[in-house]
């Protein structure tokens, strides 16, 4: 098992980067753990990176698991809906509004 660190600031800026860290592990087999411990701030690009990423692994039979969301990052993939795509549950207090996840 593998893992990924997150960058803290996954503005649309770092998606050409995020696409680069995340490359060598699309095929990787076997469970692949991201730690979006760090994630402090988060554009919708990245997610879409984020989700393509994950959808992909799926597809290919291999696991990705999201670890340590912050409340960032957890709040940017509720608003955008793709909390189950990312494998992320919802919580009762990720639930509440929030004015600007990003």
């Amino acid at each position: 098992m593998s893992t990924v660190a997150l960058l803290q600031d996954l503005g649309i800026e770092t998606t050409s980067e995020l696409k680069q860290q995340l490359a060598p592990h699309l095929g990787q087999s076997g469970e692949l753990r991201v730690d979006a411990s760090q994630v402090a701030r988060v554009h919708t690009a990245s997610i879409q990176v984020l989700c393509a990423f994950a959808l992909a692994r799926r597809q290919a039979g291999h696991a990705t698991v999201f670890d340590n969301a912050t409340g960032t990052f957890h709040d940017a993939a509720r608003l955008l809906g793709v909390l189950q795509t990312l494998g992320l549950e919802a919580t009762p207090e990720s639930m509440k509004s929030v004015e600007n996840a990003a």
